[in-house]
């Protein structure tokens, strides 16, 4: 018979009293693929809903500000 293991649920980081802003390059990097630079799903990141649309909002304007790149 086969085991079947649950794997954890992921914690959104701003529900769990995580701030950040789109200065804060190096948190915004975990958001984001490595190979083609797109913004990584809620089901990747483990985010709400609410908080997802905060942090692709903040990734855009990190884009806009050449603080991260659009394309890698």
């Amino acid at each position: 018979m086969a085991e079947f293991h649950r794997r954890k649920k992921k914690v959104c980081q701003m529900c769990a009293g995580k701030e950040f802003d789109y200065k804060d390059v190096d948190i915004l990097k975990k958001y984001v693929s490595m190979d083609r630079g797109r913004i990584l799903s809620r089901r990747a990141t483990g985010n709400c809903a609410k908080h997802q649309r905060i942090i692709a909002g903040e990734i855009k304007k990190a884009r806009h500000m050449a603080l991260l790149p659009f394309v890698k």
